[in-house]
Formats: C-alpha cells, sequence, structure tokens
C-alpha cells in the first residue's frame, strides 16, 4: 500500500485547518446573532428599584405608618417603574438600540401583560377593601413577567424571577403580618442582590 505523499498530508492538515477555522467562524457568528437578540438590563436599574423597596418595607414598618402600607406600596412601585424604565431607555440609547423593536420591544411585551393584570387585580380588590391577598399577588405576577421577559436577557434575571414566585406564593400562605417583610425582600431585596450579579456581569463583558 502506498505511503501518502508530503502533497497530501500538507492538503489534508490545510483541510483540518481550514475545517476549524470554518468552525470558529460559525461559533463566533451565532454568538454574536444570540447577543445580538439579548436586551441589555442594565445593573443600576435593579439597585435603584431595590433601594425604592427597601425604602418602601422601612416606612410601611414605622408603626405610624403601618395602615398605609397599601398607599406607601403603590407609590414605591410607581417610582421604582420610573426609575427602572428610564435607566434601561438610557442604556439602550447608549448602545443605540431601538426601543420599538427587536429585543427591547418583546420584552416589554413578556413584562408588560402580568403588569397590567396585577394593575387590574388589586385594583378591584382595593374596590372590595380586600387587601390581604394583594403582596402576594404582587410578587407572583412580577415573578411570571420577570420569567418570561428573562428569555430576552441574562441568566441571573431568569433566577430573580424564580425566586420572586416562591416569595409570591409564600406570602399567599403565611399570614398577613408577614406581608411586609416579603414585599421588601423581593422587590428590596432581590432587585438589590440581582442588580449588582447584573451589574458585575457587565463590567466583566
Amino acid at each position: 500500500m502506498a505511503k501518502p505523499t508530503r502533497a497530501a498530508k500538507r492538503s489534508a492538515g490545510n483541510t483540518v485547518a481550514l475545517d476549524a477555522h470554518a468552525l470558529g467562524t460559525l461559533r463566533y457568528i451565532r454568538a454574536s446573532m444570540d447577543a445580538a437578540g439579548l436586551l441589555a438590563v442594565p445593573g443600576s436599574a435593579g439597585v435603584a428599584m431595590g433601594t425604592v423597596g427597601l425604602l418602601a418595607m422601612l416606612l410601611a414598618a414605622d408603626p405610624l405608618l403601618a395602615r398605609r402600607w397599601f398607599a406607601i406600596w403603590v407609590g414605591a412601585a410607581a417610582v421604582a417603574l420610573a426609575t427602572g424604565s428610564a435607566l434601561i431607555v438610557h442604556q439602550a440609547a447608549r448602545a443605540g438600540a431601538p426601543l420599538y423593536r427587536g429585543p427591547a420591544r418583546k420584552f416589554l411585551l413578556c413584562l408588560s401583560p402580568p403588569l397590567l393584570a396585577g394593575a387590574l387585580i388589586t385594583l378591584a380588590l382595593w374596590r372590595r377593601h380586600e387587601l390581604a391577598t394583594i403582596p402576594g399577588i404582587w410578587l407572583l405576577l412580577y415573578g411570571c413577567g420577570v420569567t418570561a421577559a428573562s428569555t430576552l436577557t441574562l441568566r441571573p434575571v431568569a433566577f430573580m424571577g424564580v425566586a420572586f414566585l416562591a416569595l409570591g406564593f409564600a406570602a399567599l400562605e403565611l399570614p398577613a403580618r408577614f406581608a411586609n417583610l416579603l414585599l421588601g425582600g423581593g422587590f428590596g431585596g432581590l432587585h438589590l442582590i440581582f442588580g449588582i450579579v447584573i451589574g458585575r456581569m457587565a463590567r466583566e463583558h
């Protein structure tokens, strides 16, 4: 049996090198496409929203303000939503990403329905003076929205969504006296912790 010539060996080596280079190029293109389909949620948004949540928890824990916990948390939700949205819009503008299409639009479509449902259910329960289940509903629906929207951003966001779901279930099962603590742990603590984690991940990349 004839031994392969040097030219044949060189040709085979070049083929392997070209195949490896092509495979590497395909992987790079795929990674770039995957990254382009993600929305860069800034860690600063989570930190800001978490700070608002913790302040709301402290205010609602004050014996003089405890009876106004609902108004405190509704106000905190409005402030946190406005602050977080402004920071996300600022981040997208810096990156040159359009807000009306692409991952930003999909992120909004995933997050908005549960938030709208939460607002409508809250209004209905408030009119009936049935406020006891509202903390659990807020945490559950927000967790649903975040979990759905996490497919368009970083993986830690999915873990945060699942943690919100767990807190929401706990809020429905535990006595009402734990509601303020669970709200603070979710909208305050979880936002703050995952905001820091996401911020560190962004700096590393």
